[in-house]
């Protein structure tokens, strides 16, 4: 790949100006929460389209899955994780596409890193700790993850210890209940209260799309935990039997474009479970391009929760240089 093509990588997607937005979040509209309808049948209709119409080869196909790198939460949240399990994650979140790719690639010289390490609260220090000297943020999954089936003054208490503990990025998880009975002002303000608790780490909301039973339920909680404060929202857990879909995210992204033209804050948006192939990532990458532009296509507004999806996407991307698909085995992230 000659310099002219390693150019056109670093120039996809334009960074934010202003990195350090958050979201201060708005009093609760009640009146504009009810007035949310959402038409399934449109949304699939149109989620049905991405990857569909528009064509990523060659150099483009490399520059966006490189983006798509840049922007997981490179993840391990299983009873078997250990620290050893940790620190190794955290060394493929450093190099996660093995040097001399990079450098056939032409674009050796972006350093390319994912947008952050997810890991379990009693990983954060071995996480901080294997990421010293990178600008790599470390995120906790807190309030009971993933069911969220514990007290709330506990909930508070855990967010707190995280945030102690150096984590950089929570991510909290709904009371799935205060959804489907349409207990909006209790969601509002348990969100708010974790946001408070978070301080100066950056919130991420799960509304855990697969139990909300409708597309309307996904469209007002991801406007209320936006109202409340949060800095991302994240459709899932990766533990539902459903988790991120096309049809979910285009719902929740086209939330926070509402919100951006209402409030003038952009806020994050993660899917996150079941997107394990480059191809997956495309389709994503695009619909964030297409609904919200190039301003959210970089890790300060956009992740994915990944755990697999590294290695496909190293494959891919040695497939660009070989025309041949290697074995998982060589690309191992843990």
């Amino acid at each position: 790949m000659n310099t002219n093509k390693a150019t056109k990588l670093q120039i996809v997607g334009n960074e934010p100006t202003d990195h350090t937005e958050r979201n201060p979040g708005t009093p609760l509209d009640l009146a504009q929460i009810n007035a949310i309808r959402i038409n399934r049948s449109a949304i699939e209709r149109r989620a049905a389209t991405m990857g569909k119409r528009r064509s990523l080869k060659k150099q483009w196909q490399v520059a966006w899955l490189l983006r798509a790198i840049s922007c997981m939460d490179l993840t391990t949240l299983a009873g078997d994780d250990t620290p050893d399990k940790v620190k190794r994650l955290c060394a493929k979140a450093r190099q996660p596409v093995r040097q001399e790719i990079l450098d056939a690639l032409g674009v050796g010289q972006l350093h390319v890193t994912t947008g952050a390490v997810c890991v379990y609260h009693n990983f954060i220090e071995t996480a901080k700790q294997a990421l010293r000297g990178t600008n790599i943020p470390v995120a906790a999954v807190s309030t009971g993850f993933p069911a969220g089936q514990i007290p709330h003054e506990l909930k508070v208490a855990q967010i707190e210890a995280s945030v102690k503990a150096g984590a950089d990025e929570i991510d909290i998880v709904v009371n799935r209940e205060y959804v489907l009975t349409s207990q909006w002002q209790a969601l509002y303000d348990e969100v708010a209260d974790y946001r408070k608790a978070c301080g100066d780490a950056h919130m991420k909301s799960i509304i855990a799309t697969g139990e909300l039973a409708t597309l309307t339920n996904v469209a007002k909680a991801s406007h209320i935990c936006m109202m409340a404060g949060s800095d991302f929202i994240k459709t899932s857990t990766g533990k539902e039997p459903t988790n991120a879909t096309l049809a979910n995210s285009l719902v929740m992204v086209r939330a926070v474009r509402n919100y951006h033209e209402q409030t003038g804050v952009k806020v994050g948006f993660k899917p996150a479970g079941g997107i394990r192939t480059a191809k997956q990532a495309l389709e994503w990458l695009i619909l964030i391009s297409e609904e919200l532009g190039h301003d959210w296509l970089n890790a300060h507004l956009f992740r994915f929760g990944a755990s697999s999806l590294l290695t496909d996407i190293e494959r891919q991307l040695e497939h660009n240089l070989t025309g041949r698909y290697s074995a998982d085995y060589r690309h191992p992230t843990s």
